[in-house]
């Protein structure tokens, strides 16, 4: 039996939905993911990054209040999050050019203006 990811302290319908969408179905598959895998997977389901939203994912796993993140420990999850971000979007931005290259090699669309 599974647990809903709006189980996870923090979390509610908007997480619950989110994960859905991303292929995260249960709280316990959340935690095996962890943080980062989970909002990297959020960030290539359509989920637009947002620091907060991330560290309330974050403290929820610790089974901590999402305000209780603060000072250093916060500055530590602001670089991970920003490097998280870079990384999971630059491989995006990367795929859907590679994918419009090939379209328009084989004729399927028109060749964009940079």
């Amino acid at each position: 039996m599974s647990t809903p990811v709006s189980s996870i302290r923090n979390l509610g319908p908007a997480v619950q939905a989110a994960c859905d969408k991303a292929g995260i179905h249960s709280a316990e598959e959340l935690r095996a993911l962890g943080a980062d895998e989970t909002y990297a997977r959020l960030l290539k389901s359509g989920t637009r990054p947002h620091f907060i939203g991330y560290y309330v994912l974050v403290m929820g796993l610790q089974g901590r209040p999402w305000n209780d993140c603060k000072g250093k420990e916060k500055a530590a999850l602001r670089e991970r999050f920003d490097a998280l971000k870079a990384k999971t979007l630059t491989k995006q931005v990367k795929a859907t050019n590679e994918l419009e290259m090939m379209l328009d090699k084989i004729g399927v669309i028109e060749k964009r203006n940079a």
